[in-house]
């Protein structure tokens, strides 16, 4: 394997890794934004009711619904995404070089290009893995039949059907694709795909934004960023760019949840929840939805930067014993 694949990889990994990570730390605020985006206007509520609802309906693990799906899908969507971001940037550095370019870090139209490049690949792979995750983090689950009880019974003031119902039970994760495929075949899988596309503009934001920071203050340091630093850079990038591309962020999530039949295009269901719900209703659930991602880019950025140097220097000291063996 080349040194550049050899790199390509470790950033891939550490990325994936540093995904992982700052998804954890930081889910039960994307369940929050994800059930706000997809909930009508008249059933908004604040972000502490909200909370005492999820755990008074489902319990602690209400906020963690979908969980799994999300750990997977970060880190399938980090590696791929971090591959060919990686592949790209070393491609046109490669070019400047040739060129004779006297400076061969990317220029903001080279990190841009390279963001949606590596960015539409990732959507078209990972797509189908999101579909599944905003619904198991979205639907409402299914109050059952407390069979343990004896059926029958008495009706009360509080109970006046007499019948005792159990905790919920969440959805899993293979009823969840069964029912999708059910719904509409492989299609189902592609919903949101097109405002997924459009989205590609939020990483090309981020790190168009973190890279010319980054490149800025190590021009200025004469010397590479810290992970302190990649923190607070990737916190400010992905906050401009998830501002600004938060309505699409609503629609896709509305797609992810439509059943067949009630599917519209991108254009149509903006129109839709204008219409219904004011332009505010583009912007559900944006509270929760800017913290956690800021915090989790700053973490996936701070992990990532870590991440990546630990197992470089990992890998150069397994080298460097290997070589000595051999000796």
């Amino acid at each position: 394997m080349s040194t550049a694949t050899s790199d390509n990889v470790l950033h891939a990994v550490a990325g994936a890794g540093g995904g992982v990570l700052s998804m954890v730390l930081t889910y039960p605020l994307i369940t929050l934004s994800t059930r706000s985006q997809v909930e009508s206007k008249r059933a908004r509520s604040s972000v502490p009711d909200a909370i005492r609802r999820i755990i008074q309906r489902e319990g602690i693990s209400g906020l963690y619904a979908g969980l799994d799906t999300a750990v997977f899908g970060i880190s399938v969507t980090n590696f791929v995404y971090y591959y060919w971001y990686e592949w790209s940037r070393a491609a046109f550095e490669g070019a400047a070089t040739r060129s004779g370019r006297s400076r061969t870090k990317l220029t903001t139209l080279e990190a841009m290009a390279a963001g949606a490049f590596a960015g539409s690949a990732t959507v078209l792979i990972t797509n189908p893995i999101w579909v599944v995750n905003t619904r198991m983090t979205a639907r409402k689950r299914t109050p059952l039949l407390d069979r343990s009880l004896p059926s029958g019974g008495l009706p009360t003031l509080q109970n006046p059907s007499g019948v005792t119902l159990a905790k919920p039970k969440a959805p899993t994760t293979i009823g969840t694709i069964r029912d999708l495929f059910n719904e509409g075949g492989l299609r189902a899988f592609f919903a949101g795909v097109i405002p997924a596309l459009v989205l590609v503009a939020n990483p090309i934001l981020q790190y168009t934004i973190f890279e010319q920071l980054k490149n800025m203050l190590e021009r200025r340091r004469k010397r590479s960023v810290t992970p302190q630093d990649a923190f607070v850079l990737g916190a400010l990038g992905k906050l401009v760019a998830t501002a600004l591309t938060y309505p699409y962020i609503t629609v896709k999530a509305r797609m992810h949840m439509a059943e067949k039949g009630k599917r519209i295009g991108l254009a149509a269901g903006l129109r839709k929840i204008v219409k219904e719900e004011g332009w505010s209703g583009l912007y559900n659930g944006i509270g929760p939805k800017l913290v956690q991602s800021v915090f989790t880019a700053a973490f996936l950025f701070a992990f990532k930067d870590a991440l990546f140097a630990f197992t470089q220097t990992a890998l150069a000291n397994r080298r460097a014993q290997l070589k000595l063996k051999a000796k």
